[in-house]
């Protein structure tokens, strides 16, 4: 439509326009343009009617996008040309509710500059207030209940705005102008510390929650998404009290950090780290710490890295602020429980290890965790997407022609629910171990499915059949169900994270899958597109001794490993020493194939090599002993162990062959530190010989990486660097995880494409 020839006209935008200051930027555009007409939001986003001279029209819809707020992702404008009213002026409207919801809802965000000068400027009326906010900042997802996104379908719903903050909220010339949130303390949410039994403690909630931190005590802070548990980060004993009390032996901290000048005194922040760290997201982003950081051992025992966040609320601000030292911030529960986000809840689970609370009156709605990132070769790489992300949809250059339910992994569980051309990938939700995660799981995708109006006609699943989501989505009524291979899925969320359908050469490196075999696949070679794939290369299989014991105890996994190579003949190793007694039983389960699955796994393979090196006999959480197999590697070592992986399946024997050079170096006294290393390098090159395999064989030339291990920097660099130097393309992930939070996703996209393949 040719707009200098209008006079008025509709115009409908779409995308995360709804709790960002859309409507007051409209209003202000118009005002700029001397146009007449209104704006509004609805169940498809914000409508807007303007009406005046055709050439202005033309600038102000151009700008629209152009010039939209900086929380606003504008995916779709269309315009339509309507009869002229006359009517003068330009004003906001109320909201027009509906059938059809086709409206995005911002994640939260964090403090913006302005929100945080008015807090700590002391004649501001919201001078240290905890629950400042404007249209540029505050909750939005975790407080949103409905759509449209207006103050009455969110959780302040409860707080009516005072004779103030409704001024602000309807002048046009004001931030806060139309910011659903705002509030302040005549009329917003409260602060207040209570003890372990709830029992109120005197004098101010702030103060005294920072001098209960600097005595070395534990304090339950209420955030966006949940209850934190926050200690001294540099007191050793308080740190290991926490430790105890969440039953959390040996998984690392998360750390906060007042700005960015503190966060660099605790780790080495490269520049393109910056702008993740201080962004608007706030993740907790991984980063090598330095040898004279302020933090207890415990904060993450045996760990280079450091897991450091900035504040992103005003209360986090000021908490930090008034303290002047880092904490420990970690999620409040105990080990495997979900978050807690329901104050009564809080109180019951966290009253054992939490000395008080540091809470509120305003009702989280929908919990979520932080979200945590690495940086790869300056984009994110995300570990765990959640608050700040979510939810935010991934579009796709494909259609979801029919609305789908994807109902992700057992472990580091998402779910995601997609039609049109967007996946909604939902928060973090945990392991499905537990009734409470289970819980948390159905309400969410209870939220989601109303939220974004899905109603689902396909559900797609692991192929795991004891799976809790598998065991969920066949019990699904009136739906298509769709089982997904494991694998396959990760590849396919590799392909839709960087919206690409297909066919590539497939590197899936996890801990476990189901396989179509029989067998635990985990260390795949595919030729995969989005419909479907053939496996053309595995790590050799090897038994799994105890089943899931071995995942939780790696010297099985050692033991496994080297009865496969050398038979009765294993060398005199330490780690054979350390588990004499058992030994001749594990491998004998493994040898009859006594609860003993075989299994392809790479992560396995990680956990044997630990064990080996004695860096890990027993674990406490998922991946340790591979993390520690990263930590201890030898940053100056260059080289790698020469393997094979020529031959009708690539890669087979490159697991035997890694291990037995493993304990060859191991004998003759090298340092595990380069043997690590070497391991990395070797595996990491045999993974760019199998690829140049498959591609001699079938012309592909573009590799995607996908599966947890691929979260190690250090064999993702090398083979990175390997596939580019011999000509491939490379897609890695930079919008969900490639472990198993991003599993729903290619099951999502892989729904799709079986329905109607994308062009």
């Amino acid at each position: 439509m040719e707009l200098t020839s209008a006079r008025r006209v509709h115009v409908r935008v779409e995308g995360i326009v709804q709790g960002v200051g859309f409507r007051p930027f409209v209003h202000a555009l118009a005002t700029e343009y001397e146009l007449a007409g209104i704006v509004g939001n609805d169940t498809a986003g914000v409508f807007v009617e303007v009406e005046g001279d055709g050439d202005r029209l033309a600038d102000f819809v151009a700008d629209l996008s152009r010039r939209a707020p900086t929380l606003a992702q504008v995916e779709r404008l269309t315009t339509e040309p309507v009869p002229p009213t006359g009517q003068p002026g330009f004003t906001i409207v109320t909201s027009v509710t509906g059938t059809g919801r086709e409206a995005l809802i911002s994640p939260d965000t964090a403090t913006c500059p302005d929100c945080l000068a008015e807090l700590s400027d002391p004649a501001d009326r919201r001078h240290r207030y905890p629950f400042t906010n404007c249209t540029n900042c505050g909750p939005r997802f975790t407080i949103v209940e409905d759509v449209p996104y207006d103050r009455r379908t969110t959780t302040m719903a409860e707080f009516p705005l005072c004779a103030d903050c409704a001024a602000e909220y309807a002048d046009p010339g004001n931030r806060r102008f139309h910011a659903e949130p705002v509030c302040c303390p005549a009329c917003g949410p409260a602060l207040r510390l209570v003890d372990a039994d709830g029992a109120p403690v005197s004098g101010d909630p702030l103060d005294t929650a920072v001098r209960w931190l600097r005595d070395g005590r534990i304090v339950g802070v209420k955030g966006l998404g949940g209850y934190h548990l926050a200690a001294r980060a540099d007191d050793e004993r308080v740190v290991s009290t926490l430790r105890a009390r969440k039953h959390r032996e040996e998984k690392p901290f998360a750390v906060m950090a007042a700005d960015l000048r503190a966060a660099r005194a605790l780790v080495d922040v490269a520049a393109a780290a910056v702008p993740v760290l201080t962004g608007a997201r706030r993740p907790v982003v991984l980063l090598p710490r330095r040898a004279d950081a302020p933090v207890a051992a415990s904060v993450a025992p045996g760990n280079r890295d450091l897991g450091v966040m900035l504040p992103y609320t005003p209360l986090h601000q000021l908490l930090l602020g008034r303290l002047g030292l880092p904490i420990v911030l970690t999620s409040g529960n105990a080990s495997d429980e979900p978050i807690a986000h329901r104050d009564d809840d809080a109180r019951r689970r966290l009253a054992p290890i939490a000395d008080a609370f540091l809470t509120h009156d305003r009702r989280i709605h929908v919990r979520t965790d932080d979200s945590v990132v690495r940086v790869f070769r300056g984009r994110e790489l995300p570990v765990r997407r959640s608050r700040g992300y979510v939810p935010a949809p991934i579009t796709l250059p494909w259609r979801f022609d029919r609305p789908v339910l994807a109902c992700g992994a057992e472990l580091k569980n998402t779910f995601c629910v997609a039609k049109g051309r967007r996946a909604f990938v939902s928060h973090h939700i945990g392991d499905l171990a537990n009734y409470e995660t289970l819980r948390a799981f159905t309400d969410g995708i209870a939220h989601f499915t109303r939220l974004f109006d899905v109603r689902p006609e396909v559900v797609a699943h692991d192929l795991h059949p004891e799976y809790l989501s598998t065991k969920y989505a066949l019990q699904r009524e009136d739906v298509e169900l769709l089982g997904v291979q494991h694998h396959h899925a990760h590849i396919a969320s590799c392909l839709a994270d960087n919206a690409e359908p297909g066919p590539v050469i497939g590197v899936a490196f996890d801990g476990l899958g189901y396989g179509p075999d029989g067998t635990l696949w985990g260390g795949e070679l595919l030729v995969a597109d989005l419909t479907g794939f053939d496996r053309v290369g595995h790590l050799a299989t090897v038994p799994m001794p105890g089943g899931t014991a071995a995942v939780h105890e790696p010297w099985r996994m050692a033991a496994a490993h080297l009865h496969e190579i050398y038979g009765d003949a294993v060398p005199d190793l330490a780690v054979r020493r350390r588990h004499e007694r058992h030994w001749p039983t594990v491998v004998a389960l493994g040898r009859t194939a006594t609860n003993s699955p075989r299994t392809s796994s790479a992560g396995r393979l990680f956990d044997a090599v630990a064990a080996i090196l004695d860096l890990h006999d027993r674990v406490t959480y998922e991946g340790q002993a591979a993390i520690a197999l990263e930590q201890r590697a030898d940053p100056d070592e260059r080289g790698g162990y020469p393997v094979g992986v020529a031959g009708p399946v690539p890669l087979l024997d490159a697991g035997r062959d890694l291990v037995r050079y493993v304990v060859d170096d191991l004998l003759a006294g090298v340092d595990p530190g380069r043997i690590a290393a070497r391991f990395h390098h070797g595996l990491a090159d045999a993974v760019v010989g199998a690829a140049g395999a498959v591609r001699e064989r079938t012309g592909l030339a573009t590799v995607a990486l996908s599966g947890g291990v691929f979260q190690n920097v250090l064999l993702l660099d090398r083979v990175v660097s390997g596939l580019e130097r011999d000509g491939f393309r490379v897609l890695v992930h930079s919008r969900v995880p490639p472990n198993d939070g991003g599993i729903s996703l290619g099951q999502a996209a892989v729904a799709a494409a079986r329905a109607v393949p994308p062009t």
